[in-house]
């Protein structure tokens, strides 16, 4: 498996990526995720609306947080043709709890710690934690990714501006 260093840091500290650099063009294969009922979902089963799939190293830290808060204010401004995604490693039944205290009614939120297979897949496995980097990915109604990044501090925010003219520029 690729791996990647000198992408990310959590305080300062470098961190190691598993998986591929995926880019603008790319086409990543299909992954199976869990949602809050443990139900499996596919990411294929988004076609046909235009993505923005966020991955958090865990819904219970303040900045993935307050991300999930803002991308859930912004899905409601963004129309139906657009769906946002939170994935972390965090178990269904903390995102539920989660999304149930934060309000949150707009982000779909799925778990990949079964087997991690969004992480290796997209590029975003934390190899010394086994979470997930703070990462974005937009993807147009054929699963072409329009758009990414990859947060270089874990404990910092993406960037929301250009993330919503990527989906905007698709719409």
């Amino acid at each position: 498996m690729e791996q990647h260093t000198g992408v990310i840091t959590m305080r300062g500290n470098p961190l190691t990526l598993l998986g591929p650099a995926l880019r603008v063009g790319d086409r990543p294969p299909d992954v199976e995720l869990l949602d809050n009922g443990l139900a499996p979902v596919a990411l294929s089963s988004f076609d046909k609306k235009i993505r923005i799939v966020a991955s958090v190293p865990s819904l219970d830290t303040p900045t993935c947080d307050m991300e999930t808060r803002r991308f859930n204010e912004e899905a409601g401004r963004l129309g139906d043709e657009v769906v946002v995604i939170t994935v972390s490693m965090d178990l269904p039944f903390a995102q539920k709890r989660w999304c149930g205290a934060a309000g949150i009614d707009r982000v779909i939120t799925l778990s990949d710690h079964r087997d991690a297979a969004f992480g290796q897949t997209y590029g975003v496995l934390i190899k010394e934690l086994r979470l997930l980097a703070r990462a974005v990915f937009v993807l147009d109604g054929d699963g072409v990714i329009r758009y990414v990044e990859v947060v270089k501090e874990v404990a910092e925010e993406p960037d929301y501006g250009a993330v919503l003219d990527a989906v905007k520029g698709l719409v």
